[in-house]
């Protein structure tokens, strides 16, 4: 993203005084405000878009937009925005989009995780899992990822969805401003453990529903 931005034929050379750079990747927060700091010395706005919503969003044209930067400039690129998300929130100042992504992933994670040790349970217990799904779904603990992700970790088949590896990049970023901020993070660190161990055997191109291969394999499930 440097590159692309400050490098030697970067937008910066180019762009015209006015001009927005909305950056919708994943990034660190920190580097997002160094470098929405040397624009602005071009008179050149930055929005930090991240999103939410899986390739499923991104096709739908219902992802969720998580919006940094100047109130008036994310008002400008709105119209853009809304062509690819349901949700566009203006989160704050710039990079506060990049940190608001890293909670997302955080909870992701957790979420997830959880899910994937409930049904392992459910699994060892012999019950019948689309009961089981059906039950919970409709409680407390009912989300988007046990309605859409639940049905890959009883298959143990792990369509895209979101890849391992980069779900794993994200939490590496969260991790970062973690601890800049002094904030602990076990679980974030615990699952991006699990990810880094799945890459490492050849999974890192499927669903991050994936580290339900963790927990089935720990469980016996696979035996």
């Amino acid at each position: 993203m440097e590159a692309v931005i400050l490098g030697d034929h970067g937008i910066i050379h180019g762009a015209q005084p006015g001009t927005v750079v909305v950056d919708m990747s994943t990034i660190s927060p920190t580097v997002t405000r160094q470098i929405a700091a040397a624009l602005a010395e071009k008179q050149i706005d930055m929005v930090d878009a991240p999103v939410s919503g899986g390739s499923e969003g991104a096709q739908k044209g219902t992802l969720s937009i998580m919006a940094g930067g100047d109130a008036a400039v994310v008002e400008k690129v709105r119209p853009v925005l809304a062509a690819m998300g349901k949700t566009i929130t203006h989160v704050g100042p710039i990079g506060a989009g990049q940190t608001t992504k890293a909670i997302n992933q955080i909870i992701v994670a957790g979420t997830y995780w959880a899910i994937a040790e409930g049904l392992a349970l459910g699994m060892k217990a012999d019950l019948d899992m689309t009961q089981v799904v059906q039950a919970v779904s409709g409680g407390a603990a009912g989300s988007w990822g046990l309605d859409n992700r639940s049905g890959n970790m009883i298959n143990n088949d792990y369509p895209l969805g979101f890849r391992v590896r980069l779900h794993r990049k994200d939490l590496n970023i969260a991790l970062e401003a973690a601890r800049e901020l002094g904030v602990m993070l076990p679980m974030a660190a615990y699952v991006e453990q699990i990810e880094t161990g799945l890459i490492g055997r050849g999974f890192g191109d499927e669903d991050v529903s994936a580290i339900a291969r963790s927990v089935r394999e720990q469980s016996g499930i696979d035996d």
